[in-house]
């Protein structure tokens, strides 16, 4: 009973919509320009039913969180060497600023040229989401405070133990932050890229020959797989790393 009553404001507003969408399918008279919301149910039905769609889907999943997960591990680890070497923290700066003021439809184009379409999604995730991990984690590191630093160094506490007790709790914030909010960014740059780059056995691939065969209602169920797959995996790792940073010492931001 409670779970129904939280979940009545969201189911309320979701059917708003949905008739919305099924009054402008009506209105336009044709599948064409705009499917309604069951026939693209039907069809997203349809697509499940088949080897093809979780073989397209898992490969997409997993270029995209190869990517993103990569950008996690590496953002952590030279933001952590910026803050002991500040030399370093200066020759990165400029790559940073223009990675975050690049558009993502150029890095696509020119990763293009490059490297494969098979590695371009992942590529262009890892793209999006390190300046998000490196500069979170940068700043929480430089928000360490100074006298617990200085009661580190009087009582000669392990580098191991200074990092459980002191820097972990205290970056975990930055770091929960930046995972959550670089994941759905990570995730729509890869599909991007994948439309783009026409990347074999992926959902970009499909939304591409679904356009260029006006196949609208495939165009719309694959949309669909996105967005449920992105709010899904969002909630479940946001969850995880909520976990995570309680359990090091950190809440969330």
């Amino acid at each position: 009973m409670k779970i129904l009553k939280k979940s009545a404001p969201f189911l309320g507003v979701a059917l708003f919509w949905v008739l919305l969408w099924q009054l402008a399918a009506w209105k336009t008279g044709t599948a064409l320009l705009l499917p309604s919301p069951l026939e693209t149910l039907t069809r997203l039905w349809e697509l499940a039913h088949t080897a093809e769609f979780f073989k397209i889907t898992a490969l997409s999943l997993l270029r995209v969180f190869a990517g993103a997960l990569s950008a996690i591990i590496a953002g952590t680890l030279l933001a952590a060497l910026c803050a002991r070497f500040k030399v370093l923290e200066r020759l990165l700066a400029p790559v940073i600023t223009v990675v975050r003021a690049t558009p993502v439809a150029s890095f696509i184009i020119l990763a293009m040229l490059w490297i494969g379409r098979g590695v371009l999604p992942s590529f262009i995730s890892f793209l999006m989401v390190f300046p998000i991990v490196f500069t979170n984690v940068l700043e929480g590191i430089s928000q360490v405070p100074k006298d617990l630093l200085e009661m580190a160094r009087l009582f000669r506490l392990s580098p191991i133990l200074k990092l459980r007790r002191i820097y972990l709790p205290s970056v975990a914030p930055y770091f929960t932050s930046a995972a959550r909010s670089s994941l759905g960014l990570s995730w729509k740059a890869g599909i991007s890229a994948e439309v783009l780059a026409f990347s074999p056995d992926s959902i970009g691939k499909m939304i591409s020959q679904s356009k260029n065969h006006l196949e609208t209602v495939d165009l719309f169920a694959w949309t669909a797989v996105i967005i449920i797959l992105s709010v899904g995996i969002e909630f479940l790792f946001s969850r995880g790393i909520e976990r995570l940073g309680r359990r090091i010492g950190g809440k969330s931001k």
